[in-house]
């Protein structure tokens, strides 16, 4: 292998390894910092266990001081100002010597807490950027969608994005005429995507009864309560509604939520918190309304992240 390749290679290594490490840094940073608090920590103890040698020498030096300075001879050699300087000498000796045993302990708390400074730094700015990201990503699928609605109307809107389909089935109904019942069929549609924030109320949450009537009641209360809460606080996060139904907590459900500002026309937000129990496009949601089943997959209308919007609602 030639000299050159050989060089490429390393430079290779060498990049790709600085890239795993700037990508880690924060949690390296973080480590060490951990680290190093505990090493510093234990330094200082180490460091305490010789203060009593140089606290008994400091005093050891002042008492022959003060003895000296009561001693009529002595006087007569050395002066009371040389005394006190003789004593600010012992002092200052002493800080020193302290400083010098606390020093090594004291350098590497700085460095650990300069590092955990570091990592919170790194992350947040890390986390100001994913949201710009999610911003932008956000507005821009927004704006698509307004120009879908703009040029073919709501409905196609809501069947491309929720990928609604036609689905054929038979219902019994009963003959006006004839009193008797026959099978007819009847085209419905059905919803087969659901946005990420969806999730099941079932018999994992504490909340969940057999009884499909009482899970409905239930529901309906929350609804209204998550409305109430949007309109008083005129804000309202997802992982709030989670709580409230006992359904875990996400990431993702830190930042988006709901904006209550009917007043802006700028505000693209629906103003209200919609657990979609009531969607007719949903089959599980109608067997769950209509007392069929005992679960349902909710899927929440949340605006999307609130965060930076939250900053100008509170301005």
């Amino acid at each position: 292998m030639s000299k050159f390749a050989i060089v490429n290679k390393m430079s290779d290594k060498l990049g790709k390894t600085g890239l795993k490490i700037k990508r880690y840094s924060p949690e390296i940073l973080l480590v060490a910092g951990m680290v190093g608090t505990v090493v510093s920590a234990v330094m200082a103890c180490k460091a305490t266990t010789k203060v009593d040698d140089i606290l008994a020498e400091a005093k050891e030096n002042i008492d022959i001081i003060h003895k000296s300075s009561e001693n009529p001879e002595m006087l007569e050699k050395y002066s009371k100002e040389e005394h006190s300087k003789a004593l600010i000498v012992v002092y200052a000796r002493t800080g020193l010597k302290l400083a010098e045993l606390y020093a090594p302990a004291v350098t590497i708390g700085v460095l650990s807490l300069t590092s955990i400074l570091c990592s919170h730094d790194i992350l947040r700015k890390r986390n100001m950027a994913i949201a710009a990201a999610y911003a932008t990503i956000d507005q821009t699928f927004k704006d698509y969608r307004k120009r879908v609605v703009d040029r073919f109307g709501n409905d196609v809107d809501f069947e491309l994005r929720h990928n609604v389909q036609k689905q054929k089935i038979e219902e019994k109904v009963v003959d006006e005429q004839t009193g008797k019942e026959k099978k007819v069929k009847k085209e419905i549609q059905t919803i087969e995507d659901y946005s990420g924030y969806a999730r099941f109320f079932d018999e994992a949450s504490r909340y969940w009864e057999k009884d499909p009537e009482l899970n409905l009641f239930f529901l309906r209360a929350e609804q209204n309560l998550a409305n109430d809460r949007l309109k008083t606080r005129g804000y309202l996060f997802l992982n709030d509604v989670y709580e409230r139904l006992d359904i875990p907590k996400t990431k993702a459900g830190q930042v988006v939520g709901w904006i209550y500002d009917p007043e802006n026309p700028d505000h693209k937000g629906d103003n209200y918190v919609d657990f979609g129990i009531y969607s007719a496009n949903h089959q599980k949601a109608r067997d769950f309304v209509n007392g069929y089943e005992c679960s349902i997959f909710l899927d929440f209308n949340v605006d999307g992240d609130i965060l930076d919007q939250l900053e100008t609602h509170q301005k």
